[in-house]
């Protein structure tokens, strides 16, 4: 008997033997106290792994945004990892039911391996979970229990150290500057991703950023996972981790047998952890399942896993009394014993390590659960695919070839098909996009119009908060005419764009213009403007106006604020010339010397007038723009220049510069209440299209309403709510509220202009249709 089992031994010992510990590599236990990465070294460590091991492949997807190595670690027994290219078959035939006949997926079934995508740290103040994946890794090639065997045979196991590799050395600088000060454990006072920041995570059907197009297209796109697992961490305060089953709302065209299997994988995590002694385990709470924005997945035939861990004080520990806890929170009273909180977490010492503890746990249990059902995966996959593909409401949607905007029409064809969506020619050249494919539900929910479910926290109280926003409705955001069809239409091959017209001229309603215009000024070349139509062109032309290229400041505070970071992006992305300010340089006045237009992104009239208080971070990034400031801009716009407020930084100019504009909208914490609530809408709105400000914009669109104002004013209207039929997808609650009243204002001051949006015309690199009206707001 020894005999036989010897050579298994040794084989599993020399694995053990060859492949370095976590301990010996970084010098430290992973989450440790008070203990943080550097990405080059996890990087290393992964890379030592597969000089190590035959159980693991580690490649580089890509560079990050700032230019760091983007990694996925393919991790399974040693026979599987010589077939990979036969896995991928199989996964591939499984995904598309029409090229693959149901007897030949029975085949399948027995053959192939479910995978399994886990991705970590998305959010870089949620460090955790690449700890996490160091350690599972290492335990993955060393370890010789049943369960792990189970999943190296029975499963294949994607796995992404970070999304977000940029945040984790972010994040790692600013603990190791503040450790040992009194801001030990504090979020650093930047963006920990160079545009999105938290966003990242909402960035999942746009494909706006980098490692949203890498995991997307060489991972998702490639393997077409029946699981992915997002690793992230909440608030500590309450449960100390979170697993589906969802809240409701959940999108409708999510298929049932997703959804179910989301429950039973959910649940029986959370058994797991019980068993193993873990309290505070939270199901059916706080998250619902509605917005495509975090669910990529879950429109293409997989199962979306979330875990959301209480956090610490980053690597530090967080000693909580059970005064400090929670007493309410969506689903759940993280105070009482509950059907889905059964074992309440009242208080204590929490630690890094103890997020790890329960993430490796939930970890394992997810995959051995996996390799348990690894033919009903499969098969389930396979018969969601089915499902799809026999969609008969609506047959499909076309989109014309008559089109305002070529270019918004472009980017939203090339979104779709990014996504995997088959798109055809039709007649006249117009886009075809049936339902009969795979991924119709991802068409679907992208291009209709959303009606989010009346929600309130009890009968006649207020709305019940969604987790994020209730809209995506890609026509309405781009400003491209799309039409569902009842009957099917002809159409062939696969739709390719009409070649742009030759010549000087740019259209004002083309977005591509404002991209040749900011090439034209980045050369050295004169534009000129048609006063009447705003129509670009790169030849003198006569009645025409010589177009100077504007000097663009973006106020830069402290307090990281995302809508700063989309800001940023979109004016990189179109060219624009632009330099950051921060409070000082805006003190200092002098500023119409400087620049012609300054840009303040979404944030509050107080956090942007007092910014971060002396005693929440250090020194020197501490205040905000103060009384000088104020006077500072008045100076700026009285000499002549242009102040640009978008939302909710509006109520500043109101309140802080004397913009005659009363705001009719509640603002801040009051704003989730039963008179009026728009959390993440598509508002219909119209355009005094006279404005230079709408040149290029029609005179009806629909605009991104989060929390947004609207006002009573006898300033200048460029934009205003209708009467009624305000909502034009999503949620709206009140809306005689903003019926007829300003959505985008004009304002004289001296010599210059401000200019308030009641909205977010740059919304997370969505809103083509108003981008325009901000590229006016830069120019005009």
């Amino acid at each position: 008997m020894i005999l036989r089992i010897l050579p298994a031994l040794l084989a599993a010992w020399s694995a053990f033997a060859a492949v370095p510990t976590p301990r010996r590599y970084f010098g430290h236990e992973m989450g440790a106290d008070r203990t943080v990465l550097d990405w080059e070294k996890v990087v290393g460590y992964f890379q030592l792994l597969a000089q190590s091991s035959d159980r693991i492949r580690v490649e580089e997807l890509g560079k990050s945004t700032e230019g760091r190595p983007f990694l996925a670690a393919t991790i399974a027994d040693p026979e599987t990892l010589r077939h990979l290219d036969r896995y991928i078959a199989i996964q591939q035939r499984l995904a598309d039911p029409r090229q693959t006949p149901a007897a030949e997926a029975e085949k399948l079934f027995l053959e192939g391996k479910p995978v399994v995508l886990i991705t970590c740290s998305i959010h870089a103040t949620e460090i955790a979970s690449t700890h996490t994946a160091v350690e599972f890794a290492y335990r993955l090639l060393t370890a010789d229990t049943p369960r792990q065997r189970a999943i190296l045979k029975d499963t294949i196991l994607l796995l992404v150290p970070s999304l977000n590799p940029d945040g984790v050395d972010i994040v790692t600088r600013w603990y190791r500057k503040t450790l040992g000060t009194p801001f030990e454990g504090t979020a650093p006072p930047e963006l920990y991703h160079k545009y999105t920041g938290h966003d990242n995570n909402r960035d999942w059907y746009i494909f706006s950023q980098a490692e949203t197009r890498l995991t997307i297209a060489k991972l998702h796109n490639v393997w077409h996972p029946e699981i992915v697992y997002d690793v992230h961490q909440m608030g500590a305060n309450g449960a100390r981790l979170f697993v589906p089953p969802w809240l409701d709302p959940t999108e409708p065209n999510i298929d049932p047998i997703l959804m179910q299997e989301m429950n039973m994988y959910g649940t029986a995590m959370a058994a797991d952890l019980t068993a193993a002694g873990k309290t505070g385990i939270a199901i059916h709470g706080v998250y619902d399942f509605w917005t495509p924005s975090r669910h990529y997945q879950a429109f293409h035939g997989g199962l979306r896993i979330l875990t959301e861990s209480a956090s610490a004080r980053i690597a530090s520990p967080a000693n909580l009394t059970p005064g400090q806890i929670a007493e309410t929170a969506l689903g759940y009273n993280p105070r009482e014993r509950s059907w889905n909180y059964l074992q309440p977490w009242l208080g204590g010492t929490w630690r890094l390590r103890d997020i790890v503890d329960y993430q490796l746990i939930a970890w394992e249990s997810l995959l051995y659960n996996a390799a348990l059902h690894r033919e009903d995966l499969l098969r389930n996959f396979y018969r969601v695919g089915q499902r799809q593909v026999a969609r008969e409401e609506p047959w499909g949607f076309e989109i014309s070839a008559s089109q305002r905007d070529s270019g918004a029409t472009r980017k939203l064809i090339d979104t779709l098909r990014f996504g995997m969506v088959e798109i055809g020619r039709g007649a006249g050249g117009s886009a075809v996009v049936s339902m009969h494919q795979p991924y119709s539900g991802w068409a679907k929910t992208l291009l209709e119009r959303q009606r989010y479910p009346e929600d309130r926290l009890y009968p006649g109280g207020p709305p019940k908060r969604p987790y994020d926003v209730t809209a995506n409705t890609l026509p309405l955001l781009m400003g491209v005419q799309v039409k569902a069809l009842d009957k099917p239409v002809t159409f062939s091959g696969d739709w390719t764009a009409p070649a742009p017209a030759a010549g000087p001229l740019l259209a004002a309603a083309d977005t591509d213009s404002w991209m040749a215009v900011n090439r034209a000024w980045h050369d050295g070349k004169p534009v000129w403007r048609d006063p009447a139509t705003g129509d670009f062109s790169l030849a003198a032309r006569a009645g025409w106006k010589d177009l100077k290229q504007p000097r663009v400041a973006l106020y830069q505070p402290w307090m990281p604020n995302m809508d700063e970071g989309w800001t940023r992006w979109l004016l990189d992305q179109f060219g624009f010339a632009y330099t950051g300010v921060r409070n000082r340089e805006i003190q200092a006045g002098g500023l119409r010397q400087k620049f012609d237009v300054i840009v303040f992104a979404d944030q509050g009239a107080a956090a942007m007038e007092n910014g971060f208080a002396r005693d929440a971070m250090p020194e020197e990034y501490t205040g905000g723009l103060g009384t000088k400031g104020a006077d500072a801009l008045r100076e700026f716009a009285t000499a002549g220049g242009t102040l640009v407020f978008l939302n909710g930084a509006t109520d500043y100019a109101i309140t802080r510069l004397g913009v005659a504009a009363k705001t009719v909208t509640p603002r801040g914490q009051a704003a989730n209440t039963s008179e009026f609530y728009s959390p993440g809408s598509l508002l219909n709105a119209k355009v005094d299209t006279r404005s230079p400000l709408a040149y290029g914009v029609p005179a009806e669109i629909a605009i991104w309403s989060e929390h947004s104002p609207a006002w009573e004013t006898q300033l200048p209207v460029v934009a205003r709510y209708p009467d009624t039929g305000v909502l034009a997808s999503g949620w709206l609650v009140g809306e005689k509220v903003i019926a007829g009243r300003a959505a985008l204002i004009d304002a004289p001051m001296g010599a210059g202009h401000a200019i308030l949006f009641g909205m977010r015309p740059q919304y997370r690199a969505q809103s083509y249709l108003t981008f325009k009206l901000f590229f006016n707001a830069l120019v005009e």
